[in-house]
């Protein structure tokens, strides 16, 4: 394995985030704080708690993951089409570089990057509404898990797409609704029971499920479920991966 190249992938991605810190952090961070105050504190200050837990400390795991769902797939899907986009992917071609070493790379740094951005939402949520975290070791996890698992997808997203509309398609029809429709601003107990059943088909409530409990112990579906669906998105994104590379798909302009 290239440790050399996977380093230079890495560093130069995270480079990249540092010259745009005002797209790639401070930008989403107000664009989240604005949900904090509109629905944390001035209306979540008129609604009744939910499962015991204010309604401003409620949704405060929910948003964090649409930011980090967003972004991670943002970042990495971003990263490896604008090489295609200006022609450098050919430097990344011509070098002794393998499949596993461009991934690990690529999606390595926007991993980083969202994972950075979440725990900065997570500070400045707290200038907000008052909260707690019960199973921090828990809630680092699936972070981190969710965070490897949407660069993926968003990494494959990168290489299908061929113009900059493509690269925009998933996130904003597919990811932002199943998002918001997935229990970031309210818990699945709260719909009728046909929709309560409805919704269990949405991937994205076991992700935001399992990361509320690791704040306040509470979740739509149990812990267990979600930490297994979250390791089965996980292994289908690395499935596809490496079915693009074994079929002899190659990277081009």
């Amino acid at each position: 394995m290239n440790v050399y190249a996977i380093r230079a992938i890495y560093l130069f991605e995270m480079a990249r985030t540092w010259r745009t810190l005002l797209q790639s952090i401070v930008s989403p961070v107000i664009s989240t704080s604005l949900y904090f105050v509109v629905f944390g504190a001035a209306i979540g200050s008129h609604m009744k708690g939910i499962d015991g837990v204010s309604y401003g400390a409620f949704i405060v795991p929910g948003l964090i993951m649409l930011s980090l769902l967003t972004q991670s797939i943002s970042n990495a899907s971003f990263g490896i089409y604008f090489p295609k986009f200006v022609g450098t992917i050919y430097e990344i071609l011509s070098a002794p570089v393998s499949p596993f070493e461009i991934v690990a790379g690529y999606v390595g740094a926007a991993a980083s990057k969202s994972i950075i951005l979440g725990l900065i939402i997570l500070v400045t949520a707290r200038l907000f509404v008052p909260f707690q975290i019960e199973h921090p070791l828990w809630m680092l996890t699936f972070l981190l898990l969710t965070a490897v698992t949407f660069s993926l997808f968003g990494f494959i997203i990168g290489i299908w797409a061929d113009n900059f509309e493509k690269l925009q398609l998933v996130p904003l029809l597919v990811v932002t609704p199943l998002t918001f429709l997935g229990g970031s601003f309210y818990s699945i107990h709260m719909l009728p029971p046909f929709w309560q059943k409805v919704t269990l088909f949405n991937p994205v409530v076991y992700l935001i499920s399992g990361f509320r409990w690791s704040f306040y112990g509470v979740a739509d579906v149990g812990v267990g479920v979600s930490v297994g669906m979250t390791l089965v998105f996980l292994a289908i994104c690395l499935a596809a991966v490496w079915w693009i590379f074994r079929s002899g798909y190659r990277l081009k302009a």
